[in-house]
Parts: C-alpha cells; structure tokens; sequence
C-alpha cells in the first residue's frame, strides 16, 4: 500500500497542529480507516518523518504523541508545494473549462 502525496500532506499537517491526536481521531478527520492510519503512522516513523512517544491520557491510559521530526518538517514543506502546484493546475483547468462554457453559452444566447 503506498502513502499518496496528499495523504501523507494532510496527515502530516494535522499532526503538527496536534501530535496528541488519537489514531481514531486521525482516521476519522482523514476519512480512512483506523487500519489504514496505523499503517500511515508506521511508514512515517520508519522513514524518520516523525516519532512516537508514550504518554498517560485521561482517556486512553497510554497513547502515543506524534512529533515531526526535522526530516517530516522539510517533508511536510515539500507536500505541502506539491498539494499546492496540483490544486493550482485544478483550479486553472476549472477556469479554463468555465470559460469554455460562457463562450458557448454567449455564442447560444446570440442565434
């Protein structure tokens, strides 16, 4: 299973906002499943993109924080371009077919 761009930017973002942020928490904010976010988590802490430490929670009697480590704060930054780039191209290829459609409609309008 491959962790996509997006995925690993939006984990990756939450994370740093909130490391204490339970794996359910996570899976749900993302929309995967809690098996799929335990695999994210793992591939992100062996790639040394962020580390796990335990803590005593109230409601969970130990869970873990997730810390972004030097290498997932340049990782996240270079997502974070990558995410930005491909919502850029959308955004102008949105445009570009609006504009398709007003000529059309422009041209309709006319006959």
């Amino acid at each position: 299973m491959e962790l996509s761009s997006e995925l690993r930017y939006q984990l990756l973002k939450i994370l740093e906002r909130n490391p204490d942020a339970s794996q359910r928490d996570l899976a749900q904010a993302l929309g995967v499943s809690l098996g799929k976010i335990n695999y994210c988590l793992q591939t992100l802490v062996t790639k040394g993109l962020i580390k796990a430490r335990n803590f005593k929670n109230s409601r969970n009697k130990l869970a873990y924080m997730y810390y972004l480590t030097p290498a997932g704060v340049e990782e996240k930054s270079r997502v974070t371009f990558q995410f930005l780039r491909k919502k850029l191209a959308e955004v102008e290829q949105l445009q570009e077919e609006i504009e398709v459609i007003r000529s059309e409609t422009r041209r309709k309008n006319r006959s």
